[in-house]
């Protein structure tokens, strides 16, 4: 809502075309990410999928051990003008 509330504002389409347009690009970025694909946002940083291996798991409440299943997980890295964008932040 955020975002489509920003496109409305900056570019100046209406409130329905800002949302779909929103709505467009992140079922794109979704069904990317779905099929295995990175996807780059030039100067914000990089989504991609990682599989992970099965591995032993302990349970925090009881130290049991626990098997945990092989999975797909989704990762995002920085681009280094985020980095500095959300450090120079901090500062204020």
């Amino acid at each position: 809502m955020d975002l489509s509330e920003a496109v409305f504002r900056e570019v100046g389409l209406s409130r329905n075309d800002a949302s779909q347009m929103v709505e467009s690009v992140l079922t794109y970025m979704s069904d990317a990410l779905a099929r295995g694909e990175p996807v780059k946002i030039s100067s914000f940083g990089t989504f991609s999928v990682r599989d992970k291996s099965a591995r032993v798991g302990r349970n925090p409440k009881t130290g049991e051990e626990v098997p945990i299943q092989p999975r797909r997980v989704l990762t995002f890295r920085p681009s280094h003008l985020m980095k500095d964008r959300v450090a120079i932040g901090n500062k204020r």
